[in-house]
């Protein structure tokens, strides 16, 4: 009985001292640069380039996912590899945004890099804002009501030109949001507006740069309680 238990004392102690899995840590993006035209690729066609995507190395990682996605279709793409490079084709004149996941074998948590727009350079030499990234509500949200009966919309916008002008915030209680509640001005990046409870509301941004050109942020819902 004696060598039984010191037995499981030994395979306890085995047992709390293996080291737990370690998960990956996070990728430094390094280019295309946030918020960049990136006029670095090898031309494949008249529409397309490839471009080559660099990251640093997130500690305890295997392999890395790239995904890329097209910001005016919102279509992506994305590849593995075990390099801290990799490359893609892209159309040209068009706003992708990219971001990296870290990966290993010993634990199924992986890490997610920052997220960053760029232009794929094209024949244009002014670009339209890029979509304004909607920070809060997330869509679906619920959202409680201030003592105002009001609710903070608060997004993100970014231009390569840095020459936005004007952000068109559209808000209604259908799902293609028309009516506009605010114009507003380049600095400006909250707006509150008035809702009723239990109500389910959708919003965009439209964002318009000094040229004229004019992106759309995409719809999204929220419910107020």
């Amino acid at each position: 009985m004696k060598q039984t238990i010191v037995f499981l004392m030994v395979i306890l102690l085995w047992a709390c001292g293996k080291d737990d899995p370690k998960p990956p840590k996070p990728a430094n993006l390094i280019f295309p640069l946030e918020n960049s035209e990136c006029t670095e690729g090898r031309v494949l066609s008249d529409l397309t380039s490839e471009v080559e995507f660099r990251w640093g190395a997130g500690s305890n990682t295997k392999d890395y996912e790239l995904r890329v996605v097209n910001l005016l279709t919102n279509v992506g793409q994305s590849l593995r590899t075990e390099q801290l490079s990799a490359k893609l084709p892209l159309l040209k004149g068009t706003p992708y945004s990219w971001v990296v996941i870290s990966r290993n074998t010993q634990t199924e948590v992986s890490a997610t890099s920052a997220t960053w727009k760029f232009y794929n350079a094209g024949a244009q030499t002014n670009y339209a804002p890029f979509p304004a990234a909607v920070i809060s509500p997330k869509s679906g949200a619920s959202v409680v009501r201030d003592i105002n009966n009001e609710v903070t919309l608060r997004w993100e916008g970014a231009d390569v030109d840095n020459d936005i002008s004007l952000f068109e915030i559209y808000v209604a209680e259908t799902n293609l949001p028309e009516a506009l509640a605010a114009s507003l001005g380049p600095a400006t990046s909250s707006f509150k507006v008035s809702v009723s409870a239990n109500t389910v509301y959708y919003w965009k941004v439209v964002t318009i740069d000094r040229e004229g050109n004019r992106s759309e942020s995409g719809v999204f819902s929220f419910k107020a309680l």
